[in-house]
């Protein structure tokens, strides 16, 4: 259906649980530091499902629990190591795969547990820690208060609300271009809680991003200063796609001085109709990563380490809409030229109902910040004492993964 700016206003009382998931309330921040790697994290807001996304048709429950979502490669899906398929979805990236320049790890997540909403979930993932509350602002904030030679050089948030994962006393900046949809960020936190538990709002919801999406990217240089107004307009990137810019404007930053950028990404919660909107969301994911590598050429690309994470997967059973609920394990996508990519990482704990967490949910297996950790290892040389104590409070970083080559 078509969507006009009058239905837009009619439903904005729909916007529901995946307020949590857009990336015109969340920001996206860049930070300079005085190591030579670059690292990018993406926040894949809404609960990307880890089962359909990195397809274990290896696994003999696997096809009994997904009867209309199962892939493999008699669904088309890239065979990745004989257990593994790629979702079609990110077909684009199978050359990276085949170049050691894509991996995922499987079966991770955060300490989080059980009660499974986007606000707690995310605010654990970003904040870095094994529960809410424990430490103050975010994992990469914390991060640039360690190592030496940090400092503020610029830092830009799409929407009005701030990442916390780069929140703290290190100091960055942020920069919002115009958004359409305008929301306080009290009135955005209340709108969620209300109507987070209930999937009925997700296709308004989504509706209404799509929308916004394209207001940004026509409105895209209008009304700012002229050095944002002359930035924007060396984007080359098609209007509509506000991922692109954002990546687009990250790389160029990212080519400069600026050594660490995050953003968010939306539309990964699949309540219903999974097959369509996880395809659109894993499609803007290939699309934002090539726009990385392409904006960064070969010589920036081939230091650059890019870590896509969730606050949590979804039920391996589908539900009755053709979609999934909200899950535990989920999955780490890694890409770049720093990676040591073309695996697939991560203790597979297998699908059979005694397997899974509550009888519903992919167990995890590892803690997603330890791979976090390794990578902030590698990259800027931080110590492995000061990444358990300080960025990730707590936190048992266990055996080099070797993330990296």
């Amino acid at each position: 259906m078509n969507l006009t700016r009058r239905s837009l206003l009619t439903r904005s009382a729909a916007l529901g649980c995946s307020l949590a998931a857009s990336p015109l309330l969340t920001p996206v921040t860049l930070a300079a530091a005085s190591w030579d790697t670059r690292l990018v994290v993406i926040i894949l807001r809404g609960g990307m499902d880890a089962v359909d996304v990195v397809q274990p048709y290896g696994d003999p429950d696997y096809a009994g629990l997904r009867r209309t979502l199962s892939g493999g490669p008699a669904a088309g899906a890239a065979d990745l190591d004989g257990f593994y398929t790629l979702h079609p979805g990110l077909a684009p990236l199978l050359p990276l795969w085949h170049a050691g320049q894509l991996g995922f790890v499987q079966a991770v997540s955060t300490p989080y547990r059980d009660r499974r909403s986007h606000f707690d979930g995310q605010d654990l993932l970003e904040a870095g820690t094994a529960g809410l509350g424990q430490a103050e602002g975010g994992w990469l904030n914390r991060l640039l208060q360690l190592v030496p030679g940090a400092e503020a050089r610029t830092a830009f948030a799409i929407g009005q609300e701030r990442m916390l994962l780069m929140e703290g006393d290190a100091p960055v900046s942020q920069w919002a271009p115009g958004a359409g949809l305008m929301m306080s960020p009290q009135a955005e936190r209340l709108a969620g809680l209300l109507m987070e538990e209930d999937p009925l709002f997700h296709a308004a919801l989504n509706e209404a991003l799509e929308l916004t999406r394209q207001d940004l990217s026509l409105g895209a240089g209008g009304g700012g200063s002229d050095a944002e107004d002359m930035m924007m307009s060396m984007m080359t990137v098609p209007k509509g796609k506000a991922h692109a810019e954002v990546a687009a404007y990250a790389a160029q930053q990212l080519r400069g001085d600026s050594r660490i950028a995050a953003f968010s990404i939306n539309g990964w919660d699949t309540h219903h109709r999974q097959a369509n909107g996880l395809r659109n969301a894993l499609g803007r994911l290939s699309e934002t990563v090539l726009t990385l590598q392409s904006g960064l050429g070969p010589e920036v690309w081939g230091k650059t380490a890019v870590a896509a994470v969730t606050e949590f997967g979804r039920t391996v059973r589908e539900n009755g809409t053709g979609g999934t609920d909200h899950g535990t394990g989920g999955a780490m996508l890694l890409a770049g030229g720093a990676i040591r990519g073309g695996r697939v990482l991560g203790r597979w704990p297998g699908l059979a109902e005694a397997d899974l967490y509550d009888r519903r949910d992919l167990m995890p297996t590892a803690d997603v910040r330890s791979s976090l950790a390794w990578l902030l290892h590698g990259l800027t040389g931080a110590g492995r004492s000061g990444l358990e104590t300080d960025v990730f409070p707590g936190l048992d970083m266990g055996g080099n993964p070797g993330l990296l080559l």
